[in-house]
């Protein structure tokens, strides 16, 4: 299911601990991008990300742990 309106939420790996990111993985599908905000300013600006590209950052962040 996919709406327009971005659900929220950050990684289970997370802390927690106010230093997060968060991404709206519902809008993947029906507009092909990730929306990615600064967890602590939840009505700050969004970038909004390709989902090819956000598959390589993720797939880059998990090469480097």
């Amino acid at each position: 299911m996919t709406t327009e309106t971005p659900l929220w939420f950050t990684s289970s790996y997370s802390n927690n601990g106010g230093q997060c990111v968060e991404i709206a993985a519902n809008l993947v599908a029906a507009h092909g991008i990730v929306p990615v905000r600064d967890s602590k300013r939840p009505n700050g600006p969004v970038v909004h990300v390709r989902a090819d590209a956000f598959s390589c950052f993720v797939n880059g962040l998990k090469g480097a742990s």
